[in-house]
């Protein structure tokens, strides 16, 4: 099943590990108020594709808060770049 779908984190977001059973742990996305739950696919060799999908959520995950975190990210907030690209 395919979708897409944009949110904004809410002042209360997080983002926790669960686990839905004692065999099927979760990632859960606590927006504020939207909640989204990213389970261990059910197929063989899912471990190994929810794992690599983390990484790699965490690793631009990090370039993001790293971006935002910088003076240009911040200036890029804030001076007009409403559509997301850089502007020059």
């Amino acid at each position: 099943m395919g979708f897409n779908v944009t949110c904004t984190p809410g002042k209360e977001a997080a983002a926790g590990m669960v686990h839905v059973t004692e065999e099927i742990p979760a990632l859960v996305i606590y927006l504020d108020p939207v909640n989204v739950a990213i389970q261990l696919p059910p197929f063989p060799g899912g471990t190994d594709v929810l794992m690599r999908f983390c990484r790699e959520l965490s690793r631009e995950a990090a370039k993001l808060a790293d971006h935002l975190e910088s003076k240009e990210g911040r200036h890029s907030l804030t001076e007009g770049a409403r559509d997301g690209r850089e502007q020059g």
